[in-house]
């Protein structure tokens, strides 16, 4: 069956008609990078112009004198290395509580299929549905005395660790992958004498990279940008993290100084997403496995 197009094919075989394609299609590019990129180009420069300049109106496209001192200030005057290791710290725990519990519970459900399963993936995607909002005073309460036990996670990295593990996407993307596998590969290992747990650790997790990948990157990012939840259980201000500290020490600090902390403070989500780009495209796509 043929596909229609907005263009027919005839069209396009023209001298003229590819023409157009090529200046439309370039066009758009253009004005999707310049959407993306201007902003992130304009914090860059900002950070690297005079005080007067930056508040100047109209504002200048080019800093009229590049001045590199401030990013040298934000360093030291924000405390960036001690801010960034503490949200390292939160982000990498949260990652891999994330990657051992979401990927055990997530197979859990689509391969060993427990009893009341589905009722139990019922509700933990139902979780969804509840404005995160309404979860930060039940979930302060537990962090701050922790039933049974009675110990408080404030000021603990541990704070932000064990919710981050109640990811319900992340769990039913990972499921939802788990149920696409091949079937005859685990099969085969199972005739082999493969247990459950052997599957899993050989098996599934190698051809699961894709999706562990857009996994993790969800895991990182969602930590690295959260505000509100750290704000609440770091009221110790050398344990917060850099999200936190940008808003906390931007008191007396001058405009550039900060711009250029949020500039540092967004190089290592650049970076990894650079790094790790092919597993993000490639786990995007990974819903049109078939098993």
């Amino acid at each position: 069956m043929s596909t229609r197009t907005l263009v027919s094919p005839a069209a396009l075989a023209r001298p003229r008609g590819k023409a157009v394609y090529w200046t439309v299609f370039t066009t758009v590019v253009l004005l999707f990078l310049l959407a993306f990129l201007f902003p992130v180009y304009w914090m860059v420069t900002g950070a690297m112009k005079s005080p007067d300049e930056v508040a100047r109106t109209p504002p200048t496209l080019l800093p009229e004198q590049w001045h590199l001192g401030a990013y040298a200030d934000a360093w030291e005057l924000m405390r960036l290395p001690q801010h960034l290791g503490n949200t390292v710290v939160q982000a990498a725990g949260a990652w891999a509580f994330q990657l051992v519990f979401c990927t055990a519970a997530a197979y859990a459900l689509s391969r060993l299929r427990p009893v009341f399963g589905k009722v139990i993936l019922g509700g933990i995607l139902a979780t969804l549905m509840v404005p995160a909002q309404a979860l930060v005073v039940p979930k302060y309460l537990t962090v701050a005395d922790l039933p049974l036990i009675h110990v408080s996670l404030l000021n603990d990295p541990l704070a932000v660790w064990l919710p981050a593990v109640a990811n319900a996407f992340n769990l039913y993307l990972l499921k939802r992958f788990f149920d696409q596998l091949p079937r005859d590969v685990l099969e085969a290992a199972q005739i082999d004498g493969a247990g459950k747990l052997r599957i899993l650790t050989s098996i599934v997790l190698p051809m699961s990279r894709p999706v562990l990948g857009v996994v993790s990157i969800f895991a990182l990012v969602g930590v690295w940008q959260d505000f509100l939840w750290p704000l609440m259980v770091f009221p110790d201000t050398a344990k917060q993290p850099i999200s936190v500290a940008l808003v906390q020490l931007s008191q007396n600090i001058q405009l550039t100084v900060l711009i250029a902390a949020m500039v540092i403070a967004s190089i290592p989500m650049v970076v990894l997403f650079l790094v790790f780009q092919r597993h993000i495209i490639a786990g995007i796509s990974a819903g049109g496995i078939k098993g």
